[in-house]
């Protein structure tokens, strides 16, 4: 099989027709590169690369003669002069700086069809929807943007769909089949889905600036005392968030993170965040834990996936990369 290569084509767009010989009697005869020509120009590129035909003999392993021969066949096949070489060392010409860069982009493309086409003989293909709770990207502990970097490596292929959630949405859609998986801490569990650990998340009980208690030691704070204070609840753990408090409602409900850190930030109310998050906030003064020997928790972080994901290439392979990146951390 061949394929025509627009390098030629470049060449005659920048130089004129006078800079491209003929081929085979046609001067204007499109180039097809054949196994033989991406030969010479990978020794093309390498002598390039290591600045001179003396300097490729290594990595080559030939002789500067052979070298010479497979540079002067390939300028005889393109029908341009690439370099000078002799006594005053290795020089690329116009032509040959311009042939240099349309390899790269050649070898840069091959080498991207058969990253995607061993994608496809793996069956490391598809789309794979991954769900996710808000704003894990500030924990350390999240080994998510590596395990993704190590499945576009293992899948070139793949589309890759992220999905941010509340954990009780997440599976819901992962039963319904719309997500392959998702990454959270779940209040409940839901039937029909397997569960894998990955990490603790500390979540801590926080007070804002300007609250009644952000300036009274942690010594004199009791459940008592919090309790007669506004407390906010998350819609999908309120009850864990108020049942130490001993209250029948939160004063107030948020779905996400950002909601939560707004009402505490606001002076006016408390509640839990994770410490990463927390983690700039009360560097700069603005919120504080308090009694974390008695409020803080370990909020555990879980892979939720349907129980044939071991039967499903894609997303088992991720399971295994959020697996094994979890573990180095």
């Amino acid at each position: 099989m061949s394929y025509t290569s627009d390098g030629a084509d470049k060449l005659d767009a920048r130089y004129g027709d006078h800079d491209l010989r003929k081929f085979d009697g046609n001067p204007r005869q499109s180039f097809s590169v054949d196994n033989v020509d991406i030969r010479l120009m990978r020794i093309f590129m390498r002598v390039v690369e290591a600045g001179g035909l003396s300097a490729a003999q290594s990595d080559l392993n030939l002789s500067l003669s052979t070298i010479s021969e497979k540079i002067t066949a390939l300028e005889q096949r393109l029908g341009v002069s690439l370099c000078k070489r002799g006594r005053r060392g290795f020089i690329l010409t116009e032509h040959g700086r311009l042939v240099f860069e349309e390899c790269q982009r050649l070898f840069g493309s091959l080498d991207q069809f058969g990253r995607k086409v061993s994608g496809l003989r793996s069956n490391l293909a598809g789309t794979l929807t991954v769900g996710m709770v808000d704003n894990i990207i500030s924990d350390s502990r999240s080994a998510l943007a590596e395990a993704v970097g190590k499945l576009v490596d293992a899948a070139p292929s793949v589309s890759l769909v992220l999905e941010t959630r509340p954990p009780g949405e997440l599976l819901r859609d992962i039963v319904a089949r719309k997500l392959d998986l998702g990454i959270g801490s779940f209040p409940r569990m839901a039937l029909g889905l397997s569960y894998i650990d990955l990490y603790d998340e500390l979540q801590n009980f926080y007070c804002g600036r300007g609250h009644p208690l952000f300036d009274v030691p942690d010594d004199e704070i009791t459940i008592d005392v919090v309790r007669v204070h506004r407390i906010i609840g998350r819609s999908y753990w309120a009850a864990r968030d108020i049942k130490i408090f001993a209250i029948s409602n939160p004063h107030a409900t948020v779905s996400n993170m950002e909601a939560e850190a707004f009402l505490i930030l606001s002076g006016n109310y408390l509640g839990y965040l994770p410490d990463h998050y927390a983690d700039s906030f009360q560097k700069a003064g603005r919120i504080r834990p308090i009694r974390p020997d008695l409020f803080s928790y370990k909020a555990k972080f879980q892979i939720a996936t349907s129980e044939d994901w071991m039967d499903r290439p894609l997303t088992k392979t991720f399971v295994q990369f959020l697996e094994a990146c979890s573990a180095n951390r």
